[in-house]
């Protein structure tokens, strides 16, 4: 039986991607004046199959996970600053947390891989796979039946999440920006000093180290990385790969999915590797401050919503978006033509 992750997403609709293209140029506007903010519209209305998109029914996640990477001295804080991190989701003190709440979105926090455990914890759920990834230095970073294991965490997160038609994933782990560099470089075969970038602010020595640590994990595994799961389990994280079985199930599903930073979006990246029919479900919300993320962005032929020089991950800036996808299907569904409106054409 095929694996549940290799399973097609629901199809985009072209008629109704046709249709909508048209709808936006008699719209009471100059055909393309509303930017991104129209090709938005088009693409869910497309993957959706409807005129009408909608995306008002948002889910917040974030997946939590240690790195077995960090021994190699490639962050700023400590491991024990993942679980710390998590306790300040629940108790509503971090950025996702307030924007969360500020938007009346749904929120809740998954542990799939801290080092330490964690006590109950409002909205916190351990799905646990392992106390940490190893260290993709030394060794996989995942068996695979680990990196599988962790889908199947993304994967029941959106099961058991209702009526939900946008997804926004964010991401908790000292060191997973480490991680997200080498997939990166290795679904773009750029160099490490291209795709490493500063993380949670590193200075000059140990980004140089964390470039050097990225070319020796790549320099074991490339040579075995023969498909996206492959590559996942050997130099990704839990929460990496939780966060991949999300986005794959949300598409499989017919939910929106908005990504996140760098983190997210190598996760993105990595997701398409393994089901490349999830693209068309995917919007990416902003293109961070780490380097990389820009490149990975161009692999993807992918244009952010925002750049607003951010780096902090958790789904934030995701957060920060979803009020404009939610106008751009407004826009689409209430502005008036310009027969409706009575107004004059002006010249194509």
């Amino acid at each position: 039986m095929t694996e549940w992750y290799l399973q097609p997403a629901k199809e985009p609709d072209e008629d109704i991607r046709a249709q909508a293209l048209e709808r936006q140029d008699n719209l009471t506007k100059p055909k393309g004046s509303l930017g991104k903010l129209e090709s938005v519209a088009v693409q869910l209305s497309a993957a959706q199959g409807t005129l009408t998109p909608s995306v008002e029914k948002p889910l917040i996640v974030v997946f939590a996970g240690d790195h077995g990477v960090t021994v190699e001295g490639v962050s700023a804080y400590p491991q024990t600053v993942t679980a710390e991190m998590v306790r300040n989701f629940a108790e509503g003190g971090a950025a996702i947390s307030v924007l969360a709440k500020s938007m009346g979105v749904d929120f809740k926090v998954v542990n799939v891989g801290t080092v330490y455990a964690i006590e109950d914890l409002p909205n916190v759920i351990d799905m646990r796979v392992a106390a940490g990834t190893q260290n993709m230095c030394v060794t996989e970073a995942m068996t695979l039946e680990q990196c599988e294991e962790a889908f199947v965490v993304g994967r029941d997160v959106i099961d058991q999440a209702g009526d939900v038609d946008i997804f926004i994933g964010g991401e908790m782990g000292i060191g997973n920006s480490t991680a997200a560099a080498a997939l990166a470089v290795a679904h773009t075969r750029l160099s490490a000093t291209a795709m490493v970038g500063r993380g949670t602010g590193i200075s000059d020595q140990v980004l140089s180290k964390k470039a050097a640590v990225v070319t020796r994990a790549m320099s074991k595994h490339l040579p075995h990385m023969k498909n996206g799961v492959e590559t996942l389990r050997r130099i990704g994280g839990f929460e990496i790969s939780a966060l991949v079985g999300a986005y794959i199930r949300c598409a499989q599903k017919g939910i929106a999915v908005l990504v996140d930073g760098y983190i997210c979006t190598a996760a993105a990246m990595s997701a398409i590797k393994v089901n490349p029919s999830i693209r068309p479900w995917l919007i990416f919300s902003h293109c961070s401050a780490e380097p990389g993320h820009s490149r990975l962005l161009s692999k993807m032929d992918a244009e952010a919503l925002l750049q607003l020089d951010m780096r902090l991950g958790e789904g934030s800036g995701a957060a920060l978006a979803l009020p404009i996808v939610q106008a751009a299907c407004r826009l689409q569904n209430q502005m008036a033509s310009f027969e409706q409106a009575g107004v004059s054409r002006g010249d194509d």
